[in-house]
């Protein structure tokens, strides 16, 4: 690695140290469009001064990668015989990944790719070797350092993938697990620009080791033959930190309702033809909406309906809950709601089923132009299995931590809970009372069974 260094200071980090190649990766026109991509997306409409981006978050990143390679670094020499080490040209590839693992994030793209399906995510290979091709300068950067295709393996590895560049399993889970650097790195940030007091003791991260026989990153929760209750209990409050945020800031209604608008926009103009996903990738949070807007949509009411709602976004006038259908009451139903409305190719089943709410809502009111738009979290929303690895007393080897669930109660508790935040969600422009009676009416004939909570 370069002795040559910056130093750029980090609201949460303090000083974060980067070598010469890393701020060369980091100046490309593809790292520097993520100082324009909010890292909660609309969640500043709920918390203003949730405005950090995900250019702070990637350098972020890169430090808590640092620190975990330390640790590693220090308990291999501690134990050599059962442990491996991560050597200098090993850990700059890692932190190069870290630094660019979310410049395949698109505008608001949780809302439009994980909601409603319209893009494939933004951590799919092809976005990936899209953004590390040789038209851009970042994929000449990364080649002229010599780390292209490490990177880009570590960044889409799946384990025994055929035809993938093999690397160790490490590599990808200090970036990529139900507990790493990227986790570490966003909850401090996201507690911080929210003004949320959710915090996580930095302790845990000295705790990670990597296992010699098996290239698997894991916490040792073992000291002599005994359970390690306090480490445990610092990796569940982690998970309990991602599920408290999951409730109260990436899923809070008013962020959905603003994700479903925009969702809603972006998914009338590529119906339309005006717009298509790569239009997406060179763009910012401002850019993208200036896009959405000055789209040639070609039919006069069609660009008139979008620009209204963009206009809506823009002045916060979010849609409204007309109906909420969650997941404790309608476990029967739940699959077959987002099969139907929400699985791929359904974008035709969907949008004739908001025309036929609409119709009929506005023949028996006499209101017009009613917007009525179906949106749902994907069905695993933010929940991760515990496939962190753990070393435990008196069994041989790593395991996940899922397969000690049974021991650790707070691990099932948590995956409950995190179900139980899913719900269906009817959104209109409308919020006249009987407006929003009828359309709860309406979708008791639309939805037959689903059984709604919401009622204001």
């Amino acid at each position: 690695m370069s002795r040559h260094f910056s130093v750029v200071r980090d609201a949460v980090h303090g000083d974060v140290y980067l070598t010469s190649e890393e701020i060369a990766v980091l100046d490309t026109p593809q790292m520097q469009r993520l100082r324009g991509v909010r890292q909660l997306g609309t969640a500043y409409l709920v918390y203003p001064s949730a405005q950090h981006s995900r250019f702070e978050h990637a350098i972020g990143v890169a430090e808590v990668s640092r620190r975990m390679i330390e640790a590693v670094q220090r308990n291999a020499d501690l134990e050599p015989a059962d442990l491996l080490g991560i050597p200098e040209r090993e850990a700059r590839i890692i932190r190069i990944a870290a630094l660019v693992h979310d410049c395949t994030h698109i505008p608001y793209g949780h809302g439009i790719e994980d909601q409603t399906g319209l893009f494939p995510r933004h951590d799919s290979a092809y976005r990936y070797e899209e953004r590390f091709s040789q038209k851009t300068e970042l994929g000449r950067t990364l080649r002229e350092l010599g780390v292209y295709e490490d990177v880009l393996a570590v960044l889409t590895y799946k384990p025994g993938a055929d035809g993938a560049r093999r690397v160790p399993p490490y590599w990808s889970q200090i970036l990529s697990d139900t507990i790493d650097a990227d986790v570490f790195d966003y909850l401090r940030r996201d507690a911080l620009f929210t003004g949320l007091n959710l915090f996580y003791d930095s302790r845990v991260l000295s705790y990670f080791k990597v296992d010699r026989k098996s290239g698997n990153l894991f916490i040792d929760l073992a000291k002599h033959k005994m359970l390690r209750e306090d480490i445990l209990s610092e990796i569940v409050r982690v998970l309990e930190a991602r599920y408290y945020f999951s409730e109260r800031v990436y899923y809070h209604h008013a962020k959905v309702a603003a994700g479903a608008l925009l969702a809603k926009c972006v998914e009338l103009a590529v119906s339309a033809g005006a717009m298509k996903e790569s239009d997406f990738y060179d763009s910012n949070d401002q850019g993208i909406l200036d896009k959405i807007e000055s789209a040639p949509l070609g039919d006069p009411s069609l660009r008139l309906r979008v620009r209204n709602l963009i206009q809506r976004f823009r002045s916060r006038k979010l849609l409204k809950r007309a109906a909420v259908y969650p997941l404790a009451q309608n476990r029967s139903i739940a699959d077959n709601l987002i099969n139907k409305y929400f699985a791929s190719g359904c974008l035709p089943a969907r949008t004739a089923s908001e025309r036929r709410i609409a119709e009929a809502v506005e023949l028996a009111t006499g209101q017009n132009d009613i917007e009525i738009v179906l949106y749902c979290p994907k069905r695993t929303m933010q929940l991760k299995e515990a496939r962190l690895h753990v070393r435990w007393p008196g069994v041989p080897g790593v395991r996940a931590l899922a397969e000690f669930a049974e021991h650790t109660p707070r691990l099932r508790d948590l995956e409950d809970s995190y179900k139980n935040l899913w719900k269906f969600y009817i959104f209109t422009s409308n919020d006249e009372p009987r407006v929003l009676a009828k359309i709860r009416e309406v979708c008791e004939l639309e939805f037959p069974g689903a059984v709604n909570s919401y009622f204001n």
